[in-house]
């Protein structure tokens, strides 16, 4: 259902509202980064009943698994550039 590199939207939890990627995907759960306060090598993890899919846009599953910390940086932008559309 979810795949890495897609945006979601979190539904509930202190980070209701807020915008994420997905880097990690599990069973049951998901792993979020902003790239700002959540950064790639740290991730939230979520259930999939506390996010919902915000757009069809999605990052490249290779761009958001790379160790490069410049992907961070790719992924705030991404997201800033969703939030303003």
């Amino acid at each position: 259902m979810y795949k890495i590199g897609q945006v979601v939207l979190a539904k509930a939890g202190k980070e209701k509202g807020q915008i994420f990627v997905i880097v990690w995907v599990d069973d049951k759960y998901v792993g979020l980064s902003d790239g700002k306060r959540l950064k790639t090598d740290n991730p939230k993890k979520k259930s999939f009943k506390h996010i919902k899919l915000y757009c069809k846009d999605c990052l490249n599953e290779s761009d958001v698994l790379d160790k490069n910390p410049r992907v961070n940086a790719l992924i705030r932008k991404f997201l800033s550039d969703k939030r303003s559309q």
